[in-house]
């Protein structure tokens, strides 16, 4: 069994707005976390979205730390920095598996998310960055409702489509010609992965 948590972020400030485009001042509005457990055939066992906004955000540490895998898409770059200045530990020295870094990897380039959801999954983003900062903003409770329902919506796809590559060993995108294009990709959990309490029962 494996303890899973896929996740997404959405920021108060867009990247023109903060000091060198940094993503650690771009501040959290609403981090969406699906904390769940899959079996060793990567089936999923049971499953909790949950949505924090900027002052919760200290109640979702523990299932992170807790975590055999941390799961998104662009998380390394974007995610987790903006993340880390809420954080009372080192994020890097968590278990990330970043979608996007394991895309690049073998095509050498980056994709967006709705590239990859559309062309694999026949789904799509339910809406954009730039409105989430707007609604932020808006701060009135029809307007944080479509933050977080963006957010988690964002989470969903991601969980999507991570379950795919692991299940099929590749998900699409298109290409700059418009052509439909495989990825070939291993998202198994490998053997340095196992943790600890199961690999003493492999001897």
């Amino acid at each position: 069994m494996y303890k899973e948590i896929i996740f997404d972020v959405e920021t108060q400030y867009l990247f023109h707005e903060v000091p060198d485009r940094k993503p650690e001042n771009l501040k959290i509005s609403v981090v969406s976390v699906y904390a769940r457990e899959i079996d060793d055939d990567y089936q999923e066992l049971s499953g909790n979205m949950v949505s924090y906004w900027e002052k919760d955000l200290d109640a979702m540490w523990q299932d992170f730390q807790k975590a055999d895998r941390v799961i998104g898409y662009n998380t390394i770059s974007f995610d987790v920095p903006v993340l880390q200045p809420y954080a009372y530990f080192d994020l890097s020295s968590l278990p990330h598996f970043d979608i996007l870094d394991e895309i690049r990897k073998v095509i050498g380039r980056r994709i967006k998310l709705d590239n990859a959801v559309q062309n694999t999954l026949g789904e799509a983003k339910t809406d954009v960055g730039t409105n989430a900062v707007a609604y932020w903003r808006a701060g009135d409770p029809e307007s944080l409702a479509k933050l977080q329902h963006y957010c988690e919506a964002d989470v969903r796809l991601t969980t999507q489509l991570y379950d795919f590559g692991l299940q099929n060993g590749y998900i699409n995108y298109k290409d700059d010609w418009n052509s439909v294009q495989k990825i070939p990709i291993d998202f198994r959990y490998s053997q340095a992965e196992v943790p600890q309490e199961k690999q003493v029962g492999l001897f």
